[in-house]
């Protein structure tokens, strides 16, 4: 059976949400304020494409594909991002909360995080070289065995990650936020 192909579409207020979504490839289709929401996503691919006021939160991705993808002012609440296809993975969030979402060993070199909620999310084993975490909240997010190299964190808030147990050279932090460095020292700065 052929796959069914849907470019340059606009879906606009549609309703997704707890159903199976219809599997194809998506190729610089627009969702705006679209209820995704526990919809299955599984198999499709997403090209170039921009998510806009959208809920994808609890959405299943299994092997779904997200290709220079834009999510905006999206609310995408626990999300499992490492069941997604990794060929060509990319994507991109702006104004999105992320909470108790994965990562876990997602590559996402250079992915942009702009003023996103990113509370409780696991970004264990994530290689994120060269990543832009500006002004997001990253309260209980779990770095461990992260690739963090040249990442931005100089604008990011509540991070705690440890120096010995994530790769951080020339990383970027502001001096304020040294003392997500230190946390698990147990150490006073004052």
């Amino acid at each position: 059976m052929k796959r069914s192909t849907t470019e340059g579409v606009r879906f606009e207020k549609r309703e997704f949400s707890g159903n199976r979504f219809p599997e194809g490839d998506y190729e610089e289709c627009r969702f705006v304020n679209c209820d995704m929401a526990g919809a299955d996503l599984s198999s499709s691919n997403f090209i170039e494409c921009v998510f806009e006021g959208c809920n994808l939160s609890l959405a299943k991705l299994g092997n779904t594909g997200f290709r220079d993808v834009r999510f905006k002012e999206c609310k995408l609440m626990g999300l499992h991002f490492e069941e997604c296809s990794p060929f060509l993975f990319a994507v991109e969030f702006d104004h999105c909360t992320l909470n108790l979402c994965a990562f876990y060993r997602v590559k996402m070199k250079g992915t942009k995080f702009l003023h996103c909620q990113l509370q409780e999310v696991d970004f264990t084993e994530t290689d994120l070289q060269g990543a832009v975490f500006d002004e997001c909240d990253l309260a209980g997010a779990i770095f461990s065995q992260s690739l963090l190299e040249k990442a931005d964190f100089r604008t990011a808030q509540q991070y705690i990650i440890d120096p010995s147990t994530n790769r951080i050279k020339k990383a970027r932090f502001s001096y304020s936020g040294i003392l997500g460095l230190l946390a698990q020292h147990d150490i006073r700065v004052e």
